[in-house]
């Protein structure tokens, strides 16, 4: 071979391998066109869906509770959110009450979480109405507005969001993610609304949508009452918290949405949920705090409440204000300094 033909070929080599890499970049760009326009798809869809969710808090001023002087924002401050799992839609005209009642505080500047719930039958102040009654009435009463006033009367702080889901709805979130993992505390069993039957044992246990609601629900067999069942409903939601959080969770976000759109009211805008999401995209359960109402069982024509305790209630309601930071400096410090003496 002369020195010719070697640079020829050398030649048609370097050229194939151009050939090469265009065909392997246009590729590239292809499949990034591809998952590019899918992403797009799917922001769309999801955009849309979610926004048939969204619904204003009626007659707040800028959107903000009157125990607040300046509106606050998701991805940018402390926020507390009310968290109401409803029951009983027979038509339009019932609104059906609150089964489960939680109360979350978020503070950005630690990425941490508290979490309270609130027994059913606990004997609170409804609004203005002016007389005391199971809280879960307040939804019956008068739906979210009314259960978020008494909410705030109850714990003196604002409640900014909310968010409510239906029991059809919480099955099919559940499912879509793949189920959740609870610790369960002892054996029972229990029924759903169809009479279906149930079995659960002492253990960690992956449920899917149907096993985890009847799980939640379940009172009458717990030795604990409504705190036994409120410690299976927090469960709940700090696995599925963790599961919204996993990569996984990308691929369902489509259909996520679409159930949150049917199933899901809130007064969260989905560009809030979006930035507080890519802000605190490492946050999971492992940062929030489950914080317990302690009180007494009481008969009043024998019907059963829960009567909070005055001092649990009081160190209740600082602690998170403290985490609201609705509480200056000095009052945390004291506050705090008197809780560990």
């Amino acid at each position: 071979m002369n020195k010719y033909e070697k640079k020829n070929r050398e030649a048609i080599k370097k050229r194939k391998r151009k050939v090469r890499r265009r065909r392997i970049l246009a590729v590239f760009l292809f499949l990034l066109v591809i998952i590019g326009s899918a992403a797009g798809y799917i922001l769309y869809q999801t955009y849309n869906a979610a926004k048939e969710s969204y619904t204003e808090i009626e007659n707040r001023i800028d959107g903000k509770s009157e125990l607040r002087e300046e509106p606050v924002h998701i991805s940018n401050d402390p926020v507390s959110i009310l968290l109401l799992g409803i029951e009983n839609y027979t038509d339009e005209y019932d609104r059906g009450r609150s089964d489960t009642i939680m109360v979350a505080t978020f503070n950005p500047s630690d990425q941490t979480m508290k979490l309270l719930s609130i027994p059913r039958d606990t004997r609170v102040k409804i609004g203005d109405l002016g007389y005391k009654d199971k809280i879960n009435h307040s939804y019956s009463e008068g739906g979210k507005e009314l259960t978020i006033e008494t909410v705030e009367g109850f714990l003196d702080i604002p409640i900014d969001y909310f968010v409510t889901v239906n029991f059809d709805g919480f099955i099919s979130i559940v499912d879509l993610l793949g189920g959740v993992t609870v610790d369960v505390p002892f054996d029972f069993n229990d029924i759903n609304a169809k009479w279906e039957r149930f079995y659960f044992t002492e253990g960690e246990m992956e449920l899917d949508g149907e096993e985890a609601l009847v799980y939640a629900r379940m009172r009458k067999k717990d030795p604990r009452g409504d705190f036994g069942r409120n410690d299976r409903q927090k469960q709940i939601v700090t696995s599925v918290i963790d599961k919204l959080s996993s990569p996984k969770t990308i691929t369902k976000i489509d259909d996520i949405a679409k159930e949150i759109g049917k199933n899901v009211e809130t007064n969260i805008k989905i560009r809030e949920a979006i930035a507080f999401r890519q802000k605190f995209a490492d946050f999971n359960s492992s940062r929030i705090e489950q914080l317990a109402l302690q009180g007494y069982d009481l008969d009043i024509n024998s019907i059963y409440y829960f009567d909070p305790d005055d001092q649990n209630l009081e160190e209740i309601q600082t602690e998170l204000k403290q985490h609201l930071e609705l509480l200056p400096p000095e009052t945390n410090e004291t506050t705090y300094n008197e809780k560990n003496q």
